[in-house]
């Protein structure tokens, strides 16, 4: 006999199975933007943000970063293990440069995607950064013992006229490159982001950003993080129709800093993710 919290599980994976089917273009390695449990708090709104894990949002914002970094994520979608996201991120500075590295994992089992990326950013004027990445992406079926494969890029900008104002743009897959399957070629979305941000004092920053993915309707995501102390952060954020939200907290300790968030889906419930960073 299943108990109740069997039959909970199991139908949320029901519901999940049903969206993927229905939606297949977003169920092939389109969800590029799992890095780091700040921007999942943010609802992904980070776009004109400059991280660790700007190898997954815009490498632009790579340049800013002048020492090494390297980070470790992890959510569990909807609460299914079957469903969770492993990710990680290192960045490093070189003489004429910033090199960043990146491999993401969705998905355990029979089902699974994987993302890895090597990236260069640079700063090309006192204001303006540039930065583009090199992926190769591949998806495991379980009807196919063999790994789909393609190689893409992506890149960005970033313009950030003073120390309180930031405008990013980024790109994903450009040249529409999809995998081959038995059935036909799956195509893989072109994915445009653009936003911006704004800090107020030294304790409160505001995130605007709009996401259009392929022939799916724009999606607008807007954020606030407040630091009420020097070492900790409160973070909130909404996105799209239906509307979602995210919330989490971080917190900085000498050369380590930790992020939890917790993103909230009206049908599906809600999804925890964690993430530690590394500063030398």
């Amino acid at each position: 006999m299943l108990t109740t919290l069997h039959k909970i599980s199991l139908l949320k994976l029901y519901c999940i199975v049903i969206l993927l089917i229905i939606h297949p273009q977003k169920s092939k390695c389109t969800d590029t933007c799992k890095g780091g449990a700040r921007a999942s708090a943010l609802s992904n709104a980070v776009v004109s943000l400059s991280d660790t894990w700007s190898s997954f949002h815009n490498q632009a914002g790579l340049a800013s970063i002048d020492c090494f970094s390297a980070g470790f994520f992890y959510d569990s979608k909807f609460n299914i293990d079957k469903l969770s996201t492993i990710a990680c991120s290192i960045v490093l500075p070189v003489r004429r440069g910033v090199f960043g590295i990146s491999v993401q994992q969705f998905g355990k089992g029979p089902y699974h995607e994987n993302k890895y990326g090597i990236a260069f950013s640079r700063s090309i004027s006192e204001k303006w950064n540039a930065g583009i990445q090199i992926d190769y992406l591949s998806v495991l079926f379980p009807e196919n013992p063999d790994h789909k494969g393609l190689a893409t890029f992506e890149g960005g900008i970033l313009f950030a006229p003073n120390g309180t104002l930031a405008i990013g743009a980024h790109i994903f897959n450009p040249v529409a490159e999809g995998f081959t399957l038995p059935e036909g070629k799956q195509a893989m979305p072109v994915i445009i982001r653009t936003g911006c941000h704004y800090i107020f004092g030294k304790n409160l920053l505001i995130s605007l950003e709009g996401e259009k993915e392929g022939r799916f309707p724009l999606v607008i995501k807007s954020a606030l993080e407040f630091y009420p102390a020097e070492r900790v952060a409160f973070r909130f954020g909404t996105s799209g129709k239906p509307l979602r939200y995210s919330s989490g907290i971080g917190y900085v300790l000498d050369k380590y800093s930790a992020d939890i968030s917790f993103g909230y889906h009206e049908n599906l419930g809600i999804t925890p993710s964690l993430s530690i960073q590394l500063t030398l």
